[in-house]
């Protein structure tokens, strides 16, 4: 089963098309909502907007390491000078990943997808999982243990996590130190240098738990695990407006067309679904969408679900 098979050569190499327009917009959005959510806690500071800054602000660190993803994969720009650039700086840095680094893996778990190499497995392979196993998970998440474990082994080099693979800690974690002491900085010099706590605490919290939604969504408890078919071995999710600001920005959520394609930017994979979608592409294969990611948890934990039949 090839893209071929269901789209014309003209159609591939417009899904493929990369824009450095189009790259430069993700990057810019992602900052600006940053800004916005940092504006809305100096306004208004309260615990509600706190407790929403520190989510939203998590589900825009996802964003960071998307769009470093979308770098790793060269897709981010045309330009490979501003895919090595500003996916570092502006991408990775923040979050103080590394996008060679974490290109050079990621693109391990495409050519081992569907199968027993694949380096991402422990992150879901043991699903579904009881809903005692589960809470523990979420439990280690917001506590964030997750969280200091990722440090842990950023300093480290050696340790793993579910948002860092063996062999991924970069070598880099000054720069990124940098970039964040920066973003301090601005903070500060807009007079509200204490908010830069509610970045750390998202990435400590939020966006670890974030990440697990998010890679259960991709590979968690799909049809067949072990099948080179995507359609069987990757779920796509079809998420509402408040999944996609936290769970799924800059069109991660479209995880099955990625692996078919993953030479096609993040922007045009909506599209490509919907065309896939219409040439019957998942004809006999629809349980490997969801429909949005409560679906998804309900299906990794299927004890959370009360329509679920009891386990006999």
């Amino acid at each position: 089963m090839k893209a071929s098979d269901f789209l014309s050569k003209q159609e591939l190499l417009a899904f493929t098309r990369r824009s450095d327009a189009m790259g430069a917009w993700l990057v810019f959005f992602n900052w600006a909502s940053i800004a916005v959510i940092f504006a809305l806690v100096a306004v208004w500071t309260n615990p509600l907007t706190i407790l929403l800054a520190i989510i939203l602000l998590g589900g825009r660190q996802l964003g960071c390491a998307v769009l470093m993803h979308e770098a790793g994969h060269k897709l981010l720009f045309k330009s490979q000078r501003l895919n090595a650039w500003v996916g570092q700086w502006l991408c990775a840095y923040p979050v103080l990943g590394d996008c060679d680094a974490y290109g050079a893996s990621h693109r391990e778990h495409h050519r081992q997808a569907g199968t027993a190499e694949d380096p991402d497995l422990p992150n879901y392979q043991s699903y579904p999982v009881s809903r005692a196993s589960f809470l523990r998970k979420v439990r280690r998440d917001l506590t964030g243990q997750t969280g200091l474990k990722l440090l842990t082994g950023l300093v480290s080099g050696r340790s793993r996590s579910i948002m860092m693979r063996e062999g991924e800690a970069t070598s880099k974690l000054l720069q990124g130190l940098a970039v964040n002491l920066v973003l301090f900085l601005l903070l500060l010099l807009a007079g509200v240098g204490e908010l830069y706590l509610l970045w750390v605490v998202a990435y400590l919290v939020a966006y670890p738990f974030i990440a697990r939604v998010r890679q259960v969504a991709e590979h968690g408890n799909v049809p067949d695990l072990y099948n080179l078919d995507p359609r069987l071995n990757t779920r796509t999710t079809i998420p509402n407006w408040v999944e996609r600001m936290i769970f799924c920005p800059n069109h991660v959520n479209y995880h099955v067309e990625h692996h078919l394609l993953a030479s096609v930017p993040s922007y045009r994979l909506k599209a490509l679904h919907q065309a896939l979608l219409a040439r019957g592409f998942y004809e006999g294969r629809e349980d490997t969408l969801a429909r949005g990611y409560w679906d998804v948890i309900k299906r990794a934990v299927p004890q959370l679900d009360r329509n679920s039949p009891a386990p006999a």
